[in-house]
């Protein structure tokens, strides 16, 4: 066998061969040349081989063409390792850097780590990211490269321990895009995950203006998570800042730029924009139409949610899908299309081959609880193939809640307190019941209940922003700086909407106090406290077309959805008030919800 000269080992005409390879026949013919040439002399054209093998031969084959060498390099134990980990076969890709560090014949180094840290990250496996992490200081000397940091801040924030990510991306000292983009992903993730931390959108805001102060050029995968980030805020400002950065930057406004865009507009409050911008993108994905569906769910738009529904349905290349369906039911259910949502739910395994998994039962249950059908609910909770979660009953008591239904209220409760022990919000709910009903002994028992297995209410906190800024109070709160002309203007308000004719609706605050103090109790909610803050501030700039946006963290109460539209039309101004589950929208004394939520 004739050996080819060095300068051609890497532009031979069988390694071209090679490249093309797309079936086990042709890579026989290439591997055959690779032999007769001389080129499996060679490590180079060796590691070629194997990483097309690994991608269309069997294991076998791919493993037999390794094991021909003795004393294969380091260089090809990570090319294979490498294929292997990128190919989701993680027990061998760890078979062979276990062959790496048991036979001594060679040690890791930079190059053996990356692949297998991004393997177990898309795998979620902590348990084998964090050994090779303690392998990477007991082999490499130093410890650390670029490569290695940034394979670990994936790993870490793909494994959703941001606190991990965070510290090695400190250590770093010039962060490429890269590192910077799976630092940023990492938090989108954890407040995914979490559904309420807002410091991690924060972190992303202060994240970004670090990387701008580095010059770091963002991409589209950093306005993305930038996006996100306002969306979870109800940052508007900035979030239409970074929609014109894309634009003035000729960034590329592809489907997942444009959804997290029509996301973040949703969760704003414009709801107009949003549906202007879909309808304007170049390519939309059912991930693009499930955001907008879930858009017009959330604002009450029912029908229009099952106009875009059906016309996904007619789109041949669309096909909806389990979070599809999810959605549309959620849109029934804020509507009051009852009917419909059942008959998309019963539908689904025969019209779109979609088995119903707990989230559908829990939006079906939903569906029903809201209309009053507590019967049919606890049937079909009944009948669910899988175990109901705490999800299911939180809707029921909801539910029972809204129409005064004592019997599914405590159902739901056992249900709950056997799986949700802690959540306060479940109490509260069966606390208000109670309230409702006139039962003050079930009201203090379950008060007593709380208090002796230490849960606290959520305290109720709201958000509102002015120029950019958002500005957060709590329940009662006397911390801003403007607090003295925040209280004074709350007066002027209770004034005036009671001259109007408002009369409190106290039926579920503590029966002990005066009607008087009731009423106090109410008075100081946050969302109030919010909407005086936003109107001094209006009345000061002269701007009174511009909707006031709040952000509350708990469910709007009964009183305060009340007043809310009573300071609509007594100031003429719009007020949006995006709560846990759903926006409403005060204008002219009216509610976008139609008092359904």
């Amino acid at each position: 066998m004739l050996k080819p000269p060095v300068n051609s080992i890497f532009n031979h005409r069988s390694l071209h061969l090679l490249q093309r390879c797309k079936t086990l026949r042709s890579l026989n013919q290439a591997h055959a040349q690779i032999i007769t040439t001389g080129l499996i002399l060679h490590t180079y054209p060796i590691s070629r081989l194997l990483l097309i093998s690994s991608s269309i031969a069997s294991i076998t084959y791919t493993l037999t063409i390794f094991y021909q060498f003795h004393s294969p390099s380091i260089f090809l134990f990570n090319t294979l390792i490498s294929s292997f980990a990128t190919n989701h076969h993680l027990q061998l890709a760890f078979s062979l850097y276990t062959q790496v560090i048991s036979t001594h014949l060679h040690n890791p180094n930079q190059y053996t780590y990356p692949s297998l840290f991004k393997a177990c990250g898309s795998l979620f496996c902590l348990s084998h990211g964090r050994s090779l992490h303690a392998h990477v200081f007991k082999f490499l000397d130093p410890p650390y490269d670029r490569f290695i940091q940034t394979s670990l801040v994936d790993f870490y924030s793909r494994c959703g321990r941001v606190d991990n990510a965070r510290k090695v991306f400190d250590r770093i000292t010039q962060p490429d895009l890269v590192t910077w983009n799976s630092m940023l992903s990492a938090y989108t993730r954890k407040y995914s995950s979490i559904d309420s931390d807002a410091n991690c959108s924060l972190e992303v805001l202060v994240l970004f203006k670090e990387m701008q102060i580095s010059h770091v050029m963002p991409n589209e995968l950093t306005l993305v998570a930038l996006i996100t980030a306002c969306a979870n805020l109800g940052l508007l400002s900035q979030g239409i800042w970074a929609h014109g950065y894309v634009l003035k930057q000729k960034l590329d406004l592809n489907r997942f730029v444009g959804t997290s865009l029509i996301d973040m507009y949703v969760s704003c409050g414009c709801l107009y924009l949003a549906r202007q911008l879909f309808d304007r993108l170049p390519e939309r994905d059912t991930f693009c139409y499930n955001t907008m569906i879930k858009g017009l769910a959330i604002h009450g738009y029912g029908h229009q949610a099952l106009d875009l529904f059906e016309e996904m349905e007619l789109d041949e290349e669309l096909s909806p899908d389990e979070a599809t369906i999810v959605v549309i039911i959620t849109a029934c259910s804020h509507s009051g299309l009852t009917d419909k949502g059942c008959e998309i739910f019963d539908s689904m395994m025969e019209i779109h081959g979609i088995e119903p998994r707990l989230e559908h039962y829990c939006c079906l249950v939903d569906l029903l609880g809201r209309a009053g059908r507590f019967k049919e609910a606890e049937e079909r909770i009944m009948r669910m193939p899988m175990k109901p979660n705490e999800i299911i009953w939180r809707s029921l008591l909801a539910a029972a809640r809204i129409h005064s239904n004592l019997e599914s209220g405590e159902i739901a409760l056992r249900n709950l307190i056997e799986l949700d022990p802690e959540t306060s919000g479940n109490y509260v709910l069966l606390s208000n019941l109670y309230a409702r009903i006139g039962k003050w002994d079930d009201v203090n028992r379950l008060r007593k209940l709380m208090k002796d297995r230490k849960i606290e209410k959520m305290p109720g906190v709201s958000m509102v922003e002015i120029n950019g800024v958002m500005h957060e109070f709590l329940t009662g709160d006397r911390r801003h700086s403007m607090s003295v002309d925040i209280y004074l203007k709350l007066e002027e308000i209770f004034s005036k909407v009671k001259l109007y004719g408002h009369k409190a609706e106290t039926k579920e605050v503590l029966f002990e106090i005066e009607e008087e103090e009731k009423e106090d109790a109410l008075s100081y909610h946050s969302e109030r406290l919010a909407i005086a803050f936003a109107l001094i501030v209006s009345d000061e700039a002269g701007d009174y077309s511009t909707p006031i946006r709040i952000i509350k963290n708990l469910r709007v109460c009964s009183d305060c959805h009340a007043i809310t539209k009573v300071i609509s039309r007594i100031y003429d101004r719009e007020i949006i008030v995006r709560d846990r589950t759903r926006f409403h929208h005060f204008k002219e004394g009216n509610c976008s919800c139609s008092d359904f939520w």
